[in-house]
């Protein structure tokens, strides 16, 4: 099968950690066969406009190809405060783009937005097409009264989305008003790379003194991940002796380090910035808990790491998570709330589940089934049931 993947995060030299997962689907699929390529338009505006991000953006290849995968990745004018005309400008790019090579058996706008504001001009030419939903690309548009309706538009012109959790299927159903068109198709995770290991030598490789119980966060320091609240389920909830580490980066991080400032948390709290696969892997292995505050997720993908290493998670009730940690009690608290963060995370430190039973939980979700479900959610967009 032919597929042209439209979208607007995917690994490239300055961002190598940008869209990964997107890259592990794509790449597992070119392995089975399939010819895949990549279109990534990427925004370009005044300097006065883009600012910092102007010289990163610079760097990233017009054309490469990333583990045997051709990316093209055109330029499209992006302006703030414009997010309609922004996806407009997105779609018409990546259409001239398709329509440069051969033309492939289905279209996939990985990412719902803004690459799903190509799906009624492929309808319009009769090439089948798939939107994929991970998370914020649907749930935080859908909730803006400017946006919502016209990301269900697109919906509607694709006719057949896909999305990684069962939540995030029914969010994308109700939002087209079309109830079991979607269709399931989970990230994988590698239970080989992410697996339980010595926690001394994990903790040698990546650096960490030997000391009392470690709690983990892991994810972009923003918003909605709120590594703020993280901060507090930890100062109120972790014993005197317990080390917090935060991985990852972001707009927040300046604030976070105050606030760990003010609360006489320096030597107990590290921010190690973003960390290469096997590195977090250690990280994993080093921990005693992974603690996850988010206020909004599709199916996060650290969760399915962290529970291959065989380590508990303590985690929102949002989104796709508890169809991960269904089988884990006390591994949920409702969204927000610090106490009952503070109670699942003491109880995790003490009581903890075997690591057993935390890679039980993600057992069947591997890579080969991942790439099988979207191999038939494909095939349904190409020859659709009578």
């Amino acid at each position: 099968m032919k597929v042209g993947v439209v979208t607007s995060l995917f690994p490239s030299q300055p961002r190598p950690r940008e869209g990964v997962f997107a890259l592990r689907r794509w790449a597992g699929m070119a392995a089975r066969g399939h010819r895949v390529h990549v279109i990534q338009p990427l925004p370009f505006a005044p300097p006065l406009l883009v600012r910092g991000e102007r010289a990163e953006l610079a760097r990233m290849a017009a054309r490469e190809v990333r583990e045997g995968i051709p990316v093209l990745r055109p330029r499209y004018l992006h302006l703030p405060r414009s997010a309609r005309g922004n996806a407009r400008r997105f779609a018409a790019r990546a259409l001239a783009a398709l329509a440069q090579g051969d033309v492939p058996d289905v279209v996939v706008c990985d990412y719902a937005w803004p690459a799903s504001a190509c799906a009624p001009a492929l309808a319009r030419r009769g090439l089948p097409c798939v939107v994929n939903g991970r998370g914020s690309d649907v749930l935080q548009v859908a909730g803006e009264s400017d946006l919502g309706p016209l990301l269900a538009l697109n919906l509607r012109a694709a006719g057949h989305w896909t999305a990684v959790s069962a939540d995030l299927v029914r969010a994308m159903d109700r939002l087209a008003g079309l109830p079991g068109r979607g269709r399931l198709v989970p990230n994988g995770v590698d239970a080989e790379r992410f697996r339980p290991g010595d926690r001394g030598e994990a903790c040698a490789r990546i650096g960490l003194a030997p000391g009392g119980p470690l709690v983990l966060v892991v994810g972009h320091l923003i918003p909605r991940k709120d590594p703020l609240l993280a901060l507090e389920v930890f100062r109120r909830g972790a014993p005197e002796a317990a080390r917090l580490v935060f991985v990852g980066r972001g707009p927040l991080e300046g604030e976070l380090r105050a606030a760990i400032d003010r609360a006489g948390l320096s030597e107990r709290v590290q921010l190690v910035g973003e960390a290469e696969p096997d590195t977090l892997a250690d990280y994993y292995r080093a921990a005693d808990v992974l603690l996850l505050t988010s206020h909004r997720e599709g199916r996060p993908n650290v969760v399915l790491e962290a529970l291959a290493s065989g380590l508990p998670v303590v985690a929102s009730a949002v989104g796709g998570t508890p169809e991960l940690l269904a089988n884990l009690p006390g591994s949920l608290a409702p969204d927000g709330d610090v106490e009952a963060f503070c109670e699942r995370l003491t109880a995790n430190l003490h009581r903890p589940p075997a690591a057993a039973e935390c890679r039980a939980a993600v057992a069947d979700l591997t890579w080969e089934a991942s790439l099988e479900a979207l191999e038939r959610a494909l095939a349904e967009a190409v020859e659709p049931c009578p």
